[in-house]
């Protein structure tokens, strides 16, 4: 029996089929994102904010850097994070066309490479390790269909000019 799932995408663009979001995500949460956003990116990937990480990723076509808050989290070497707005969002899009980014969970930053979409079956053991039974849950009440899976390359690198914290971060 082989113990690595399945994976829905290996990272070419144009192998994966298109899964948006389900209706209370767009219905519900979609509209709160623009007016949220601001606020959660400055406060995702903090030490104590456990409700998302911050995704850092290159643009497709301009390459100019984006910063998204996720719900992520990390489980050995990967890190597992919920699309909850499917798999044709611009960051997930970004990333897989990119093959990977930068990721802050908890106060750590990582580079991650080797981006994967999963479905909730195939993603299950993964899932279970990362997330809480209450995160879970969550996930299934917002419909939530698949999972990035990114494997962490290392730790990124800082910068001495900034402070110690990352050169693409902001500051405090």
């Amino acid at each position: 029996m082989n113990s690595q799932p399945e994976r829905v995408h290996q990272g070419t663009a144009g192998a994966l089929e298109p899964v948006g979001p389900s209706l209370i995500v767009k219905i519900v949460i979609r509209p709160m994102t623009e007016m949220l956003n601001p606020l959660i990116v400055k406060l995702a990937g903090r030490r104590h904010f456990h409700m998302a990480a911050q995704i850092r990723h290159a643009g497709r076509r301009s390459g100019r850097t984006y910063t998204t808050p996720v719900s992520a989290r990390r489980s050995g070497d990967m890190i597992v994070i919920a699309l909850t707005f499917g798999n044709q969002s611009d960051w997930s899009r970004n990333v897989r066309s990119a093959g990977g980014g930068t990721i802050r969970i908890e106060g750590e930053d990582f580079n991650v490479t080797q981006p994967q979409i999963m479905n909730r079956k195939e993603a299950k053991p993964l899932v279970q390790a990362a997330f809480s039974p209450m995160n879970r849950v969550g996930f299934r009440m917002l419909g939530i269909k698949q999972v990035m899976i990114l494997r962490v390359a290392s730790e990124a690198a800082f910068c001495p000019a900034t402070s110690g914290r990352p050169a693409w971060s902001s500051p405090r």
